[in-house]
């Protein structure tokens, strides 16, 4: 018999249950269009369905991944099968395979439903849904699909709530109360902060109410209260700080979980190490396992990491000292020391082609591979700041330019030789040129007097820096009017005219090398 089925088909590495929220019976039998009714097994309301499969099998179990609501029209069932074991074989095997519910349609087949199957459903405590005639299983299967389209709205709903009022909270003046506070809320339950030693420094909420003893589920998890089926004599808050004992770092005992998990009289544990490595971890309690709710404690987990890892750390607090020293009149020079180096470099980059422009995220990104934390977005330019020991290589997807190496009175220039090389790398489409540090001819002159004949030479055109700037670049591009132009971002035209005008102002022939040469040790003195 043909199988055919309401859900995609999934590759064998596909998880068992989709990332969308099941469904419950009930909401399936409230719809007044079905006319589902209930005939056998429990009634339990928190029976949920996770697809619809429909299946003329004898044994359907190879063709089930669990959670089911299997349809079935009593095709495969034969005469004799009430005189038999029929009907208990195919049930169980349903069972056994984890089929959520059973529904059997009225006509073409069989008029009623067969009693030996109400019979058979009753003892295996699989819930039977009588479907009526006039309702197709393609209906029944339409009405599961919006249900679970209503519930992953309300779910990303809600998700989206929580993670603009967490990112809010985290903005107060007291960030990590506020934080769990928040977390607490919108679970349902409690948030709690243990240090690294383990103790609580920060709590918000209650742990729910355990659920009545004859439905509790057996506890499970990762942790050590699950090995050792500890429910009975340990509360929720001591299995709690069990689970934080398990994701902390170990040290030189190896690498820890990032998170474990336990249910103890029916309330959910989780634990999360937070991303510091400071040995913080973050606890929560809800009510039931709940995918949206890990979702948003995933969420509280990064900005805890954020606020702990920065206020814990030497780097952050030294990145705050070094910000507040510069805010309040020190000199770079003085600053840098906090910073952990003497000499850095300047890195601009931007996507590479008409990739999009870069957001706090992929600037982060790249901030970490060039092995700095100092970055700063600006339109379409990333800048990093990099300490000078460390090797700065072309990243993909990025085109940069890099600054000599400089010590911090020398940012600003070099904040300039990165822009000019991100420029021309841009115009060469290499993904990375540096700004050239080696001895020049004119390092042979005195300083006093280059800067002095650069600043007569090019004075007719100094109070204009879109000319300087376009004599600069078009003259380090060797006269390429298309290049200057991409480097620029103008039109190839624009360039020839302000070449031009260049031309006129200086009274110069820009197609004599000389000329150009003498420009060029001009415009790097200026």
């Amino acid at each position: 018999m043909e199988e055919s089925s309401t859900v995609p088909d999934q590759s064998p590495s596909a998880p068992a249950v989709p990332p969308t929220p099941p469904v419950p019976l009930s909401a399936l039998l409230a719809r007044e269009d079905l006319a589902l009714r209930l005939i056998a097994g429990p009634a339990e309301p928190d029976t949920v369905i996770h697809w619809a499969h429909t299946s003329e099998m004898a044994d359907p179990y190879p063709y089930l991944l669990g959670g089911e609501l299997l349809l079935s029209a009593g095709v495969h069932i034969p005469e004799a099968a009430g005189s038999g074991t029929y009907f208990d074989d195919y049930v169980s095997r349903i069972v056994a395979a984890g089929g959520a519910a059973l529904g059997f349609g009225l006509a073409p087949v069989h008029d009623t439903v067969p009693r030996a199957l109400v019979a058979a459903c009753d003892t295996h405590g699989l819930p039977l849904l009588e479907v009526p005639p006039r309702t197709t299983f393609s209906g029944v299967a339409r009405a599961v699909w919006q249900l679970m389209a209503q519930a992953r709205l309300a779910e990303l709903r809600r998700v989206t709530e929580a993670q603009q009022s967490l990112a809010a909270a985290a903005a107060r003046p007291d960030p990590v109360p506020a934080v769990l506070r928040q977390l607490a809320q919108r679970v349902g339950g409690r948030a709690v902060l243990y240090g690294p030693e383990g103790a609580e420094l920060a709590r918000a909420g209650r742990f729910p109410p355990p659920a009545p003893r004859d439905a509790a589920r057996p506890a499970h998890g990762t942790g050590p209260a699950a090995a050792s089926h500890r429910a009975d004599t340990l509360s929720p808050e001591e299995v709690l700080a069990g689970l934080a004992g398990v994701v902390r770092p170990r040290g030189a005992q190896g690498p820890a979980p990032s998170s474990a998990t336990d249910t103890v009289g029916g309330v959910h544990l989780a634990a999360y190490a937070l991303g510091s490595g400071e040995g913080f971890v973050l606890g929560v309690a809800a009510p039931r396992r709940d995918p949206g709710a890990h979702t948003i404690a995933s969420v509280a987990s990064v900005l805890l990491s954020l606020l702990t890892g920065e206020q814990q750390s030497g780097s952050g607090a030294a990145r705050s000292a070094a910000l507040v020293r510069l805010l309040l009149g020190a000199a770079p020079e003085t600053v840098a020391p906090l910073l952990g180096g003497e000499r850095w470099v300047v890195v601009h980059a931007r996507p590479a082609g008409d990739g999009p422009a870069p957001d706090a995220v992929s600037a982060s990104a790249l901030a970490t591979a060039l092995g700095s934390a100092l970055v700063d977005v600006g339109g379409d330019i990333v800048r990093v700041l990099v300490p000078g020991d460390r090797e700065t290589v072309a990243q993909p997807g990025w085109t940069c330019g890099v600054s000599a190496p400089a010590v911090p009175r020398g940012w600003a220039a070099a904040d300039t030789q990165a822009a000019r090389a991100l420029a021309r790398a841009r115009a060469t489409r290499a993904p990375l040129v540096r700004h050239g540090d080696r001895p020049a001819l004119a390092d042979l002159v005195p300083a006093a007097d280059a800067e002095a004949h650069a600043h007569a030479l090019l004075a007719p055109v100094a109070g204009i820096p879109a000319l300087t700037e376009t004599l600069r670049t078009w003259l380090s591009l060797h006269g390429s009017w298309d290049r200057t132009a991409v480097a620029l971002s103008v039109h190839r035209n624009t360039v020839r005219q302000r070449i031009a005008r260049c031309a006129a102002l200086l009274s110069m022939d820009l197609d004599d090398p000389d000329v150009r040469m003498e420009l060029w040790f001009a415009l790097r003195d200026d």
